[in-house]
């Protein structure tokens, strides 16, 4: 007994003088790759912490993934013009959240865009020879275009919350979640994380982030990507805490023919690629606002997102661009935090 107790009290001296250091992990979900940080002396915690948050992300992929069949969503798209699909609470407020959002954008925002798949092949789908940017690369028909972007309208698609189905109209029609459910992902994440205890923390999946805290006396630094620059490379960064951090660039999933870059944002008024911004940067109370909004804000580009964020009255929400002419604007609010380390690099 007196063993025991001598053990565990150097147990409880050591613990009470760990210093805080900054724990990483990182899986695999959604499409993109998940990493959180921990400023803190609890490593263990950390880890069975981090395990429930992959739990919840793979849990959410799951149940929400447009490339999944058995998925909710891959259930709506398969029903398409049929029948109405059940949809758990989660899936329910997603797809709320979607519509409104596409009604205050204008249309702007519309899940409905995945009725495009197959036509712009700029994720697991895109030949080889887009990938390595060759002329052979083929564009798609100006008709083939056209006939899809018929398909695409928010307008028909009909959620019940008394029932709790969602419903496509039209045969053909589809949706995806992957503009807004990254954000709703890592909302949940940051819910679980302050759960556990822990206040000083970071939460990535791919451009979407949620910064709590700081690292002891420091504050936890956030950096935007040049959008033409070598993979890496930032031209700016600022003090981010208790806030989202999201961006959107034309460089993640695209490529370059004849001087043109084609990617995967997509402007639903068009059906072609948006071409007002190169990257948007969204500094948000929190991760879904953000992720969704970024989208709007990058196709409609730094003046007319200047005035849906006056017309919607988008409080605690900051924006910065990259326009399609390679110069930075900023609204005033993140202004006065972000330094710009160099302007973004040239090129298309």
């Amino acid at each position: 007994m007196i063993r025991r107790v001598a053990a565990l009290a150097v147990l409880a001296c050591a613990t009470a003088h760990a210093e805080p250091r900054k724990i990483e992990y990182s899986d695999n979900v959604m499409g993109t790759v998940i990493t959180l940080w921990f400023y803190t002396d609890r490593q263990q915690e950390a880890a069975d912490t981090t395990k429930a948050v992959f739990d919840e992300m793979h849990r959410l992929d799951a149940e929400m993934s447009n490339f999944k069949p058995d998925s909710e969503i891959g259930k709506l798209n398969a029903a398409a013009g049929a029948k109405p699909v059940k949809v758990s609470d989660e899936t329910l407020a997603v797809l709320q959240r979607s519509l409104d959002i596409s009604k205050r954008s204008g249309g702007v925002f519309d899940i409905t865009i995945e009725s495009f798949r197959g036509v712009w092949k700029f994720d697991e789908d895109m030949d080889q020879a887009c990938k390595d940017e060759l002329p052979a690369c083929k564009l798609p028909d100006a008709a083939e275009i056209e006939a899809r972007r018929k398909l695409v309208n928010y307008h028909d698609l009909v959620v019940d919350p008394a029932k709790h189905t969602a419903f496509l109209r039209r045969k053909g029609m589809k949706v995806t979640l992957g503009g807004i459910a990254k954000g709703y992902a890592v909302d949940r994440c940051v819910d679980i994380i302050k759960k556990h205890g822990f206040a000083d923390f970071m939460v990535q999946a791919g451009g979407d982030m949620y910064i709590a805290g700081s690292k002891g006396r420091d504050s936890w630094i956030v950096a935007i990507r040049d959008p033409r620059g070598p993979e890496g490379a930032m031209f700016a960064r600022a003090p981010i805490k208790d806030h989202s951090f999201s961006t959107s660039g034309d460089y993640e999933r695209g490529f370059v023919k004849d001087g043109v870059r084609y990617h995967h944002i997509i402007d639903p008024r068009t059906g072609r690629p948006a071409t007002a911004s190169r990257s948007v940067t969204i500094r948000a109370h929190d991760a879904f606002t953000a992720d969704a909004w970024s989208k709007v804000m990058f196709i409609y580009g730094w003046k007319e997102g200047m005035e849906i964020i006056r017309r919607e009255k988008l409080d605690d929400f900051d924006v910065v661009w990259v326009d399609d002419k390679n110069e930075v604007h900023q609204t005033p609010g993140i202004a006065k935090d972000l330094t710009i380390l160099h302007q973004p690099t040239p090129g298309p």
